[in-house]
């Protein structure tokens, strides 16, 4: 099989999250199960530490900070700068996605942060649009209270559709 990191994330949220797994097994399991699936192990690691970081300290300040701001209250708007790293690895396509999701209210503020910061740890140039509704589904299935907004974003993984702008 040998996939990219991105893959094997889709692979382990597929395999494990999106089934009746009662447990996902430990690291070192589930790293054994992904190299017999045949993912090349220096993949699987880099995965395995992306999903670690996902759910470290730094994404939990962002996670309170999300549930601190869910007042109901409405946002100002606000403009992304994107910085020129950013600019070379993100697409047009992928900025514009990412902004219909905000507009429709299925990512907040911090959670599109989460989500650029997840994606620049991925150190790839191959992340379309298909991939990175799983990423952003990722992202929301590991913030607790955020259902409706995963709820969202699952019929949009799975229907195919794009969100609208209005």
């Amino acid at each position: 099989m040998n996939g990219s990191v991105v893959d094997i994330l889709i692979y382990v949220f597929d395999q494990y999250m999106l089934t009746d797994h009662e447990v996902v097994p430990e690291r070192d399991a589930l790293a054994d199960d992904l190299e017999r699936a045949g993912f090349g192990r220096a993949d699987v690691e880099r995965a395995l530490d992306w999903l670690a970081d996902l759910a470290g300290e730094r994404h939990r300040e962002a996670v309170a900070e999300i549930a601190s701001d869910d007042d109901g209250a409405v946002d100002a708007p606000a403009i992304r700068i994107y910085v020129p790293h950013e600019l070379e690895r993100i697409s047009t396509e992928s900025r514009g996605y990412l902004l219909g999701l905000e507009e429709q209210g299925i990512l907040s503020p911090s959670q599109r942060e989460i989500v650029i910061d997840r994606l620049m740890a991925l150190d790839a140039d191959d992340v379309d649009i298909e991939r990175l509704k799983w990423l952003v589904l990722m992202v929301l299935s590991s913030q607790p209270g955020q259902e409706h907004a995963y709820a969202l974003m699952e019929n949009l993984v799975f229907d195919d559709q794009a969100p609208t702008s209005h």
